[in-house]
């Protein structure tokens, strides 16, 4: 187990913050700020934790964070693998294994989905299909997932659990893309066989969904780059989307784009549920 070096931590974790730029991470600034990289209280927010919390962390007064603190804060940070692994040491905790879900969103992918804010509906998922990071306009489309509790956060467990899901998804292809899920949780489950939470994931779905049940049965194993989807929105109606998909090689995670069909008016439909959905979550808050 390594030794966890407190003062190494806390002054590794300033030096990140100090040359992350407030844009980097999607918040908007003022002309009269005079922090140059992200504050501590911004930090503490994008990581949710209190700030407290955070700032005891990297003054090097605090107890040893968790290490599902210390994701939450390489998420904030944007860092990359290298990074992450070296928080993971300082901290005083084993390196996470490659092929286990990390929690938190690969920097790079999460950069692209801040870019693409507003106007292009994305997610970042695992490929368990639990959803680390979200636009807002992605979540104007198929509601909060990422930080839900249990499975709440796994998009494939409200395909075939959620009947709010099956309500917003029209019965288009639901048979194909329902085995194409399937396959591609066998191949993820076969990658990580130790990995408890990819067990459970399978548990639960096999004991609770028939239709995930027959499609696991076909014993198929894929891997998506695109699908067609017909969502039918509460919102603003009928949305024809193609879902592209890119996946980054350091992380197997996959960032998730909709984009309107051409031929289609899913684009102007999209631009009305980037007005009307932000209002929505506006108010809900």
């Amino acid at each position: 187990m390594p030794r966890f070096q407190q003062d190494q931590l806390g002054e590794f974790l300033r030096t990140r913050r100090d040359h992350l730029l407030p844009r980097d991470v999607g918040l908007t600034v003022g002309p009269r700020r005079r922090t140059p990289g992200l504050r501590r209280d911004e930090v503490a927010m994008l990581a949710n934790m209190s700030s407290d919390y955070y700032e005891r962390i990297e003054q090097g007064r605090g107890p040893q964070p968790s290490p599902a603190m210390l994701g939450a804060i390489a998420r904030a940070l944007r860092l990359d693998l290298t990074e992450r692994d070296h928080i993971y040491t300082l901290g005083g905790h084993p390196v996470p294994e490659p092929n286990v879900a990390l929690g938190y969103a690969d920097p790079g992918l999460m950069t692209v989905l801040d870019a693409l804010a507003p106007r292009v509906p994305a997610l970042i998922a695992d490929d368990l299909h639990n959803v680390v990071g979200q636009n807002p306009l992605n979540i104007a489309l198929l509601g909060q997932l990422v930080g839900e509790p249990g499975f709440r956060s796994n998009f494939v467990w409200h395909w075939f659990l959620d009947p709010v899901y099956a309500e917003l998804y029209a019965p288009n292809d639901r048979e194909q893309l329902s085995r194409t899920y399937a396959a591609e949780l066998r191949g993820a489950s076969a990658r990580r066989p130790d990995d408890a939470d990819a067990a459970g994931l399978i548990d639960e779905l096999r004991s609770n969904s028939a239709d995930f049940e027959r499609a696991w049965a076909l014993n198929e194993v894929t891997t998506s780059v695109t699908t067609r989807k017909v969502l039918q929105h509460p919102l603003v109606g009928l949305l024809d989307c193609h879902c592209d998909i890119v996946v980054s090689p350091p992380s197997g995670q996959r960032l998730v784009l909709f984009r309107g069909t051409p031929g289609t008016d899913t684009s102007e439909r999209l631009a009305m549920l980037q007005v009307l959905g932000t209002q929505e979550l506006a108010a809900g808050a």
